[in-house]
């Protein structure tokens, strides 16, 4: 990737993190039809997917499949640490970003979600460097 190739590829990358995170906090305040799958669920795909995309800004040249694999490898560790029941974690989860980082409560429907977003969030950054790599 040349210099104004990344650049492109980092401002895209930006503005969907502007979009991204505001949607993905919402999810947990939302209040309409369905709101028990955008608290429990839909907030685990913007997960994913915010990570996948904080990671590429930081790391440009770092594999995209590579990512999506470490994202869902680091988060469905967190979701079973959620089974350690320490003081020291209950501490942290006792905070709202100790709630929104590492969660609360071990769910194994989450899982499928993770992968979901994993796999939206692979797509979006292949088509991402595809669009940027076009004259």
């Amino acid at each position: 990737m040349d210099k104004l190739i990344l650049r492109k590829y980092r401002l895209l990358i930006a503005i969907t993190l502007i979009i991204i995170i505001p949607l993905g906090l919402g999810t947990k305040i939302y209040q309409g039809a369905f709101a028990w799958w955008f608290h429990g669920y839909a907030g685990a795909i913007f997960y994913e997917i915010f990570w996948m995309l904080l990671i590429a800004f930081i790391y440009p040249y770092f594999s995209i499949t590579k990512n999506a694999i470490t994202i869902f490898s680091v988060t469905a560790s967190l979701e079973f640490l959620q089974l350690w029941q320490t003081p020291f974690l209950q501490t942290i989860r006792n905070t709202w970003l100790g709630r929104t980082l590492i969660g609360t409560s071990f769910v194994w429907w989450d899982f499928p979600y993770y992968l979901l977003g994993c796999l939206l969030g692979w797509l979006y950054l292949r088509t991402l460097q595809k669009y940027c790599q076009k004259p």
